[in-house]
């Protein structure tokens, strides 16, 4: 599941970034084709590897696990069927340019919904 998500962020900063998958591999250290298998669904990368990626594309490694431009249906298709969700039913993690004050009110809406989370789960013990 993760690689589908890992794939198609490396292929959208490549884009955006006008880089190519040569100089991503060597700007990382991969081999060329360890590379074409990962963006063609074919590659297991390692923690490392991942790392490396990230580095060289300039960006978190959470980012390129948490987001993609994959809709809810093309996951699911991807994963073989049903793609595991990692929030509960009505709940998505989102990504966005914001002002100062726009943050500032998504941050106070984030730490609701943490709570609000938070309270659901039932107590172990």
């Amino acid at each position: 599941m993760y690689n589908q998500i890992l794939f198609t962020n490396v292929l959208r900063l490549l884009e955006e970034l006008g880089m190519t998958k040569n100089e991503l591999a060597q700007k990382s250290g991969i081999s060329v084709s360890f590379l074409s298998d990962l963006t063609n669904g074919k590659a297991n990368p390692s923690l490392k590897i991942m790392e490396a990626i990230a580095e060289a594309l300039e960006t978190p490694l959470p980012t390129l696990l948490e987001l993609t431009d994959l809709d809810r249906a093309t996951l699911d298709a991807l994963a073989g069927g049903h793609a595991p969700r990692s929030l509960p039913e009505g709940f998505l993690r989102v990504s966005a340019i914001l002002t100062e004050f726009q943050a500032y009110n998504v941050r106070q809406w984030d730490r609701e919904n943490r709570k609000h989370l938070q309270d659901k789960k039932p107590n172990k013990g």
